[in-house]
């Protein structure tokens, strides 16, 4: 089963699973790995999914062993990413973490969800289980939109993150930076004519992001090789791509799975794209809540990790749990 609602839509939606359209798909970082969801998209009866019960009850245990890195770890290893990143000149990778939440006995994920959706609507917001795995989020960075019609793309850099309180310094600008650059060099493969947008504010929930918006018009064939050019962009990876990719496996402790990958759904008038960043692996027995962080050189290891505790809290902090 999958519940979802797109960007500033109230409509909770699923997919029937009664033919072989394509619908959703999920895809990992990697690209190895992909769930789907195939049918007709339809609309669920809000009073029909509030007598629903979705709790751990009905997940897979968690894998044995795992532990998360503490902060003393955390800090230890991003010293040694930023040595990488001063020693190869680069301008920005991407490091993450893994925060292991098991402080429950039952969590009631229909109530979790509908508070992810009420915190964040201008995101993606889902909640699917298909057996095996079980996942959670709301992001609302978009990787491509493409309009079936009028053929035009849409994509955005978005990068740098702070609190909402918080004025942007050097380094969260210098960081977004490189991702603009990287989306204006690939939309140039596919198109003569590109509109970008001044950079702002983008506000997601306690925190904010530098975000740039590009617009431009491709041939629909095209549509599938741009985005595995796109992904993964600087803001999941880094620059360069192959060379932080060898990092990041290198020296985070855990695979990504589908963090970081990205999430496809073909409606009848779009095929859209979206980065699947601030979610969380479900199971009974825990709560795998992923985050990461752009890391330059001037990053500092105890202001990195306050990030990702504050990102952790867009799941986290919406759990209902008993």
């Amino acid at each position: 089963m999958i519940y979802f609602k797109l960007p500033f839509d109230d409509r909770l939606q699923s997919v029937d699973e009664k033919n072989n359209k394509n619908a959703i798909h999920f895809h990992s970082y990697n690209g190895l790995t992909q769930i789907s969801f195939n049918g007709d998209i339809f609309e669920i009866d809000p009073v029909e999914f509030n007598k629903m019960f979705i709790t751990n009850e009905q997940l897979i245990n968690s894998t044995p062993n795992l532990i998360a890195e503490t902060k003393e770890e955390y800090c230890n290893t991003l010293q040694q990413v930023i040595s990488v990143i001063e020693e190869n000149h680069l301008p920005k990778l991407v490091y993450s973490r893994r925060k292991i939440f098991t402080d429950f006995s039952t969590i009631d994920y229909k109530e979790s969800f509908k508070n992810l959706c009420q915190s964040y609507p201008n995101a993606f917001r889902y909640l699917f289980n298909d057996g095996e795995n079980a996942w959670m989020g709301a992001f609302s960075e978009v990787l491509g939109k493409f309009n079936k019609s009028t053929h035009e793309f849409e994509t955005m850099a978005l990068a740098g993150t702070l609190p909402v309180s918080e004025g942007w310094s050097e380094k969260e600008i210098e960081e977004q930076k490189p991702v603009t650059t990287y989306i204006q060099n690939i939309l140039k493969n596919y198109s003569d004519h590109i509109q970008q947008s001044e950079t702002y504010d983008h506000i997601s929930g306690n925190i904010k992001h530098l975000r740039t918006d590009f617009k431009t018009n491709i041939k629909p064939e095209d549509l599938d090789k741009l985005i595995q050019d796109l992904h993964p962009t600087p803001a999941v990876c880094g620059i360069p791509k192959d060379f932080c990719n060898e990092n990041i496996r290198k020296y985070e402790k855990f695979p990504r799975e589908f963090y970081a990958g990205y999430i496809k759904i073909e409606t009848d008038e779009s095929i859209l794209y979206f980065v699947n960043l601030r979610c969380a692996r479900l199971y009974k027995d825990a709560v795998h809540v992923f985050v990461g962080g752009g890391i330059t050189a001037q990053s500092n290891p105890e202001k990195e990790w306050t990030e990702t505790e504050l990102k952790s809290e867009a799941i986290l902090k919406n759990l209902v749990i008993s």
